[in-house]
């Protein structure tokens, strides 16, 4: 066999992310933007919450790419996950080019049946928080409906 099966997010899929996201990110009180990619990096959503900050437009998308492309949560870490100094944290998104890669925490890769799909990325609030943003978009996808 000389090809894969290959899963794709569709509308409904990313809306459930957004609505799910945004939802949360009302409950907390702090403005957000959420980004949703395709496995290649390419937007499919986006939503700027009320009072959202326009920097954090770019670097939601980037978080969002850069989860997609490397298959893992974005952070202060490598390509295979291990933890990287100042330095490197720098380096590779330069390397990279930095509306790919960054090395803030807040993007997640979309993993359906073992294939990742795309990837969302918060910017906003801390680190943690946009992950827990991206967490609970990402959660909607399980539920029923």
């Amino acid at each position: 066999m000389i090809t894969r099966p290959a899963l794709k997010l569709n509308w409904e899929g990313t809306n459930r992310i957004l609505q799910a996201a945004v939802k949360h990110v009302q409950a907390m009180g702090i403005p957000m933007s959420i980004a949703v990619v395709d496995e290649g990096g390419h937007l499919l959503g986006f939503a700027r919450t009320d009072d959202g900050k326009p920097h954090n437009i770019r670097i939601a998308q980037t978080k969002a790419r850069a989860a997609a492309s490397n298959r893992m949560p974005t952070g202060k870490i490598n390509s295979s996950g291990q933890p990287i100094n100042d330095h490197m944290a720098i380096a590779l998104p330069l390397a990279a080019g930095t509306d790919m890669y960054l090395t803030f925490g807040g993007g997640l890769p979309i993993i359906l049946s073992g294939h990742c799909v795309g990837g969302v990325g918060v910017s906003g609030g801390t680190g943690e928080q946009d992950a827990e943003v991206a967490q609970a978009g990402i959660a909607a996808l399980s539920v029923a409906g």
